[in-house]
């Protein structure tokens, strides 16, 4: 998909066919209009699944991780996110925090997080690859296509 899409003329041209995703996400990575099927991850103050998923083949794919909203950890750093960059991912939208925003703001990503926090997660693997989300109220399947810009996130029915 283009690096210029507009969530709001996609909304215009498409309506009901999409789910907007209303939580106010930060953009943080250099690319600020990615998409791409969603792959999921839910997992609490525990990144490692996150780190092991954005080290295998993106294929373009954005992976969203449901941090369950807690900024107490961060859920990914500049190293994991320079790893989806050489895999082929199109963006990661974060439900919690990162680190390092500085050197991710300068990767070639897309990334949406709530915020930040230089505390490390937990490395223990706790938590679901592949499986359906509920982020307020928005069901998110794994393989949906996923619209993210400035203005937010749109998503496939």
């Amino acid at each position: 998909m283009s690096q210029h899409l507009n969530t709001a003329d996609l909304y215009d041209e498409r309506g009901e066919e999409l789910e907007s995703l209303a939580v106010q996400f930060q953009n943080l990575g250099r690319h600020t209009h990615f998409s791409g099927p969603a792959r999921t991850i839910r997992c609490f103050e525990d990144n490692a699944l996150v780190k092991s998923v954005l080290a295998t083949e993106g294929d373009g794919a954005v992976l969203v991780v449901d941090g369950q909203g807690s900024l107490r950890t961060a859920l990914m750093g500049d190293m994991i996110a320079e790893s989806a960059v050489e895999n082929g991912w199109a963006g990661v939208i974060i439900y919690g925090a990162i680190r390092d925003r500085e050197a991710i703001a300068k990767l070639p990503l897309g990334v949406k997080a709530l915020g930040s926090n230089p505390r490390k997660s937990a490395k223990t693997g706790s938590g679901e690859a592949d499986v359906e989300l509920v982020i307020d109220d928005v069901r998110i399947r794994p393989g949906v296509m996923i619209y993210s810009d400035p203005d937010g996130i749109l998503l496939e029915r």
